[in-house]
């Protein structure tokens, strides 16, 4: 498994303490200093199955400044993936990605289900 998280976001911390505790191995991945490409996104996207706009790290400052909240509903979905693609920081974290599965922000019981 791959986990995408900021290390100064404590959902992040939190997330990766959870599957300390659980003995899952997974390799961390700073989202802040590697963006997911947009291959990944895509492919990602398309696994999990959720709308596009979960993927959006909606709380963020980035988000915020770039009045995101109004623009995104009139933006197509490949330049929507070309924005989240251009910083780690506007895609909600932490992303959990395995073989078949991608989890969007962290849920303990919604991890567990899964995991």
């Amino acid at each position: 498994m791959l986990i995408l998280c900021y290390p100064r976001c404590t959902t992040c911390q939190k997330a990766v303490k959870w599957l300390e505790e659980q003995g899952k191995n997974f390799t961390y991945r700073n989202i802040k200093d590697e963006n997911p490409s947009l291959e990944e996104l895509r492919q990602w996207h398309n696994i999990s199955g959720l709308p596009l706009k979960k993927f959006f790290n909606t709380s963020g400052l980035q988000y915020k400044a770039l009045g995101l909240k109004d623009k995104l509903p009139t933006m197509s979905e490949e330049e929507q993936f070309a924005l989240l693609a251009s910083d780690g920081m506007l895609v909600k974290r932490p992303l959990l990605v395995g073989d078949d599965f991608v989890l969007v922000g962290f849920k303990e019981a919604d991890w567990a289900e899964r995991l």
